[in-house]
């Protein structure tokens, strides 16, 4: 599969074709521990020689670091070939009060903080900033990033600004990304949007999507790239354990047993868990992409191999008969026989 383009899925009346499986740069940007510079750079060719061509990072990873490394990695390669999205929200300023560290999960020096600022110049100056740091001509995707508590400013200004960008050719795509549905629903429906980048809420063990994104993307023709697919890492392994996380926390042990649960299913249709895991939300026919954190090459190659192991249709039928997954989660899975590389 090295140097092959994955499959592709375009954002419904967009340019823009996402290969199914996405590079998610938040990670090389020292998210929770340092990720030393060549394991970055590595991660990324990585990722291309498995014929991953979407990136996803934010001026929110790493103060920058990740739109940094992720520009320099890419730099040389064709252009025309890869699609990159980044964020507005969070500007980076000075900080007048640093620590030494950054207080938000990154290990990186904290001389910059972000500010919150969804306004029209907010987005214009976050965008011309992430250009510099990542030496990128343009960004193809342009999501608004948590705007949980910025709604009014959010749909009022930055969602216009975006859609005049995209309208004169600048952006390719343009949305919100957040770790809640409702909200992005919201945004499929009362504005510009073409895409929204939701977070944890369809997969395996959770598909509160299906209440109100999901249905709007479908209705309204719009698309979804899905991330936090493994909940944390809950769904990251064969065979979950006690102790390992759920949504940032420690699971709690219901949701534990039930992931053993569909874990014995995966076994008995010969697929494990986390290949599942991956393969579960591209079966709703309006998510367009799966993007996973990857900090090596090692775990581009894992996810790129669990991406290709063949999820049979039948363990869907399963999990929905025995009360695993919802009964109303859609299966409509790529043709078996058809190649997921081309």
């Amino acid at each position: 599969m090295t140097h092959r383009t994955m499959r592709q899925r375009k954002i419904t009346n967009t340019p823009v074709g996402l290969t199914e499986l996405g590079f998610g740069a938040s990670v090389i940007g020292n998210l929770y521990r340092v990720t030393p510079a060549d394991d970055a750079r590595s991660a990324v060719e990585a990722a291309w020689d498995a014929g991953i061509r979407y990136f996803d990072t934010a001026p929110h990873y790493g103060l920058g670091l990740s739109e940094r490394r992720l520009g320099a990695a890419l730099r040389g390669r064709p252009r025309h070939e890869y699609v990159v999205s980044s964020k507005v929200g969070r500007l980076l300023v000075p900080n007048e009060r640093p620590r030494g560290v950054d207080s938000e999960g990154f290990m990186v020096p904290d001389d910059v903080r972000r500010q919150w600022d969804f306004s029209r110049d907010g987005v214009l100056r976050s965008l011309e900033e992430t250009l510099e740091r990542t030496g990128l001509d343009r960004i193809d995707v342009v999501y608004l990033h948590d705007p949980d508590d910025h709604w009014l400013q959010a749909a009022d200004e930055a969602m216009p600004a975006l859609a005049e960008l995209r309208d004169q050719g600048v952006i390719g795509a343009i949305g919100a990304g957040m770790n809640q549905s409702a909200m992005l629903a919201r945004f499929l429906r009362e504005t510009a949007a073409d895409v929204v980048m939701l977070a944890g809420r369809y997969t395996l063990l959770d598909q509160s999507a299906l209440d109100d994104v999901l249905p709007a993307a479908q209705e309204l023709g719009k698309s979804v790239v899905a991330v936090g697919v493994f909940n944390s890492g809950l769904l990251s392994q064969d065979r979950p354990a006690e102790g390992m996380k759920y949504d940032y926390q420690d699971a709690p042990p219901e949701l534990v047993e039930r992931a053993l649960a569909i874990a014995d299913v995966c076994a008995a249709h010969g697929t494990t868990l986390p290949a599942a895991a991956i393969a579960f939300p591209l079966t709703h026919p309006s998510v367009v992409n799966v993007t996973l954190g990857m900090r090596n090459p090692e775990q581009v190659a894992r996810n790129a191999e669990l991406h290709r192991l063949p999820v049979p249709d039948g363990l869907w039928d399963d999990l929905r008969a025995q009360g695993l997954v919802r009964s109303d989660a859609p299966a409509v899975s790529v043709p078996e026989g058809s190649p997921r590389c081309r």
